[in-house]
């Protein structure tokens, strides 16, 4: 099978001995409903100058609540910039989140205990820090797994290539996630590269690759739970390539019509994973129009609460920006942070 799909773009059953429970269906169908709606304010919110500069993922929200459903919260996530939809997801809260893209200090910091390196801005790093905190898990004795995010543009940075050559040759406990969602920025997947099947470079590693239909959340789960199974078994990293499309603007600032015609958006707008999901669930009885209602009311809410919560914080000092490079600062921060006290004040 050259792509691994389980529901097909209408909500058809396609591969039945592959589906999971109906409360794993249903647990996956909140993660997607509940980033979509994240997504969706997000970007109402940037309108109204409650947000920064923001990075939508809307239309791939399969990719990625279905490969971090698979992990537990002693494993360790790596985003990009566009996978707030993965860290949401994970747990990372949502007043954080809305902090964070409104570049406030208060947002860097991750929360106690959890796992989730901050969103990345320069392409294809989070790959080799992957192996480091794999390695560093195995090292101390535990069976934990690191998953790092990136698009099809960063498989072409050289930290990818790096990334699976030291993880395939020493075995890190690795989950590589390639969101193939067909534009590096305004560059083309065809235009960057001649390979069609992303998912064969790491062949040239000597690991296992994944090609998945990226719209379908249930064979993103199942792709991403066996590669998670089995690094946590100590058989070595797998990559796992989910084929899917950005039909959002590359940033709330990037205008798409400027370099691509939205005619093949609109075809990819019928393979939508959330309409998807809830078609097959509600061809099954499982779902309906009231619980959609009390759902939206419920993410809704949390939602509004997280906006109060960030609005709660007062506006950063300038000392704040060098507060959270280092656990312990380093003498250069520290003078730079009684410069920015002397001439800014606390």
């Amino acid at each position: 099978m050259d792509m691994l799909q389980i529901i097909d773009e209408g909500g058809t059953l396609v591969s039945p001995d592959l589906l999971p429970g109906d409360e794993t269906l249903l647990a996956l169908y909140r993660a997607m409903r509940r980033i979509r709606h994240f997504d969706e304010r997000a970007v109402v919110l940037h309108r109204q100058g409650r947000m920064g500069v923001y990075p939508p993922y809307g239309g791939m929200e399969a990719s990625q609540a279905g490969t971090t459903f698979a992990l537990t919260h002693d494993d360790w996530l790596l985003p990009t910039y566009r996978d707030t939809g993965a860290a949401l997801t994970y747990g990372l809260p949502i007043a954080q989140v809305v902090l964070y893209w409104r570049t406030s200090p208060h947002g860097w910091a991750m929360p106690e205990g959890l796992k989730v390196l901050p969103f990345y801005i320069p392409i294809a790093t989070q790959y080799p820090h992957a192996v480091g905190c794999a390695l560093a898990e195995r090292m101390q004795g535990r069976s934990n797994v690191a998953m790092a995010f990136i698009g099809d543009g960063g498989s072409s940075e050289g930290d990818f290539h790096e990334a699976l050559n030291f993880a395939g040759a020493l075995s890190a406990p690795c989950v590589f996630i390639l969101q193939n969602n067909g534009w590096a920025i305004s560059v083309p997947t065809s235009a960057q590269t001649k390979a069609v099947n992303l998912s064969k470079r790491a062949d040239g590693y000597g690991i296992p690759g994944v090609r998945v239909d990226g719209n379908d959340i249930v064979a993103v789960y199942h792709a991403t739970r066996e590669a998670v199974e089995r690094a946590r078994r100590g058989e070595g990293p797998t990559l796992i390539e989910t084929v899917t499309y950005r039909v959002k603007p590359h940033t709330v600032s990037d205008d798409p019509g400027r370099y691509r015609t939205e005619d093949l958006t609109k075809e990819w707008l019928t393979k939508d994973p959330v309409v998807r999901l809830r078609a097959f669930l509600t061809s099954r009885g499982t779902w309906s129009d009231e619980h959609e209602a009390a759902l939206v009311q419920e993410i809704t809410d949390e939602f509004e609460a997280a906006v109060l919560e960030a609005d709660s914080y007062g506006e950063p000092t300038p000392s704040e920006i060098v507060d959270h490079v280092f656990a312990t600062p380093t003498p250069a921060l520290s003078e730079q942070r009684a410069l920015l006290l002397e001439e800014y004040g606390a």
